[in-house]
């Protein structure tokens, strides 16, 4: 089949008077001599017009053409293929749609890497023809974009993304930075990928002779684009002009909040954080996801008699819910669920946050401000005046809050909290070190909830994994299950998803605080005594609970594995 493509190339170019027919065939057999597609030997040794080459290929292969152009650069997805690849294959990533990458070459007689980008893509590779000479003068500006000005990587395309955000009343921020047409169209294109890409953060990063922009993804960072260094600067003071932050102030955090708009009116939240490091200020976008406003608990994936508990220690008229997990575990959209579940208008529920990141109707929210004094104590102490029935506190911080919080819980009011801490007997302790004493923990906390996100597998693309009893009893399944049966899945990926993954779900250990754990508690127990006495009490465990995931085909090992390392 390819020795025929080549043939009506040939012939191609002799009835379009590109190549003499007596040295057609000795042009082919030079070309293979050289290790060089039919394309690249005709346009560098015969001196075809890469034009008219481009046109013969595309007929005969039957691929699109395309004009590719180098003011395309800054708006290539190079993100999605690695340098590596791009410079093997000779070959530039164009766009995606949907879950088709289409890529740019000019010989499709030498391209051997389809089944390679495919697989570190997970997307359908679709190839579009270019002319040779375009498309090396393009991988040419994609191998030094660090040393170039923007405005010469971008083209004149305006995008329909327009943000709310203006300068705060008195503070002017200078004329590059804020009507530097192209850098604004730049930013808004990285905006406006990251909501297309459902990302839950963007990374802005200047190092010392680069700089990286990264998505976060499902809770896995990925490089999206790297722009010249010499623009951090001017990109830095757009994002901050956006956020309504002091554009003049470069040593010390700030913190703001921006909103974009796209074509169809639709909104999307983002909160920004700056924080100055050795090579310039690093900004870090957090997308704010709507959705959370409308979360329900039977959305989070708790187990069954989890959701029982959870659901119990609700109905409860006073004491206190913590949830507890590391930043990024999903604390927050737990507290959200739990809020929504409570929220009815007989009921006062005042919220303390930093930030607020979903506003939620019916429900009082309050965000700190350390700068003019508004702390959670004192936001703590303002509610409690005012007739509440919940409270939610976004963090236990500090003693003052936490004495606040417990005491609240302890005299009639039902409080909803998180602790950053790995497992549910670590949070216990961490309240003891804090200075609360045991007896006030014993008397105020019905429930704590320790929780982690763990990717969930594509369901196109999820294969059978299979692991002897050995291996699965190593990895803590119990042996009747192993007995019974286990079918396991891996990560595989596909243009439906990235990485053989696609969306997240939770994985929780709910424990009510029993009588043998107050005992425990107030006798000053260790972390491994009270540990031991959950397991007795047959909780289930943060590592079990990912297990069960596994045997239901949600997620894999390897997610689980991943996300439990560490615990015991």
């Amino acid at each position: 089949m390819l020795n025929k493509l080549l043939d009506e190339v040939k012939q191609q170019s002799v009835a379009n008077h590109l190549l003499p027919a007596d040295t057609a065939d000795q042009v082919m057999h030079a070309a293979m001599q050289h290790d060089q597609g039919m394309v690249a030997y005709l346009v560098d040794h015969q001196g075809v017009s890469p034009s008219d080459l481009a046109t013969i290929v595309s007929q005969v292969y039957r691929i699109p053409l395309f004009d590719l152009k180098e003011g395309q650069v800054m708006r290539l997805p190079t993100y999605l293929i690695a340098d590596q690849l791009i410079q093997q294959y000779h070959i530039v990533p164009l766009w995606q749609l949907d879950h088709a990458l289409f890529v740019a070459l000019s010989d499709p007689s030498h391209f051997q890497g389809l089944a390679d980008l495919q697989f570190h893509t997970g997307l359908t590779i679709r190839l579009v023809i270019v002319e040779l000479d375009k498309l090396r003068s393009v991988l040419e500006l994609m191998g030094r974009a660090d040393e170039l000005p923007i405005d010469e990587l971008l083209d004149d395309d305006e995008l329909s993304l327009v943000e709310y955000a203006q300068p705060p009343t008195g503070q002017t921020a200078t004329e590059a930075d804020i009507d530097d047409v192209p850098l604004v169209r730049y930013v808004n294109r990285i905006l406006l990928d990251a909501i297309q890409a459902s990302a839950s953060d963007i990374h802005f990063e200047p190092y010392e002779h680069h700089y990286r922009i990264r998505f976060r993804l499902d809770g896995i960072l990925y490089d999206k684009a790297s722009p010249p260094a010499p623009i951090a600067a001017r990109l830095t003071a757009r994002l901050k002009v956006m956020a309504r932050l002091n554009i003049a102030e470069h040593r010390v955090p700030q913190d703001g909040r921006l909103r974009m708009l796209n074509a169809k009116q639709q909104a999307t939240d983002f909160r920004v954080s700056t924080c100055p490091t050795l090579h310039g200020e690093k900004v870090v976008l957090r997308l704010l996801d709507a959705t959370a406003a409308g979360l329900h608990i039977e959305n989070l994936g708790l187990e069954a008699a989890q959701q029982t508990l959870l659901l119990a220690a609700l109905r409860q008229p006073h004491g206190m819910i913590l949830a507890t997990g590391p930043t990024g575990s999903g604390k927050t959209a737990t507290l959200y669920a739990a809020l929504n579940a409570l929220n009815r208008p007989s009921v006062n529920i005042s919220t303390v946050e930093d930030p607020v990141e979903i506003q939620l109707s019916g429900i009082n929210q309050v965000n700190v401000n350390p700068k003019t004094g508004l702390t959670f104590a004192k936001a703590l102490r303002a509610f409690l005046r005012q007739d509440p029935d919940i409270l939610m506190v976004g963090e236990m911080r500090d003693l003052e809050t936490a004495e606040i919080g417990l005491k609240a819980a302890q005299t009639g009011h039902l409080v909803l909290s998180t602790l950053h801490t790995n497992d549910v007997s670590q949070s216990l302790l961490r309240l003891a070190s804090m200075g609360i004493p045991a007896f006030n923990i014993a008397a105020s906390i019905n429930v704590i909830i320790a929780q982690r996100l763990v990717r969930c597998l594509c369901a196109e693309c999820k294969q059978v994994d299979t692991l002897g009893a050995e291996a699965l009893l190593a990895a803590g399944f119990a042996t009747d299950a192993i007995q019974r049966g286990i079918r396991l899945y891996q990560a595989v990926g596909c243009e439906h998803c990235t990485e053989g993954y696609r969306g997240r779900t939770g994985i929780f250990e709910v424990v009510p605080i029993s009588e043998a754990l107050n005992r425990l508690m107030i006798a000053d127990a260790d972390v491994l005594r009270i540990r031991d006495q959950i397991r007795q009490e047959a909780t289930l465990e943060l590592r079990m609970a990912g297990l069960l995931k596994v045997q239901a085909g949600i997620t894999s090992l390897a997610e689980v594995s991943r996300v439990t390392q560490g615990l015991a």
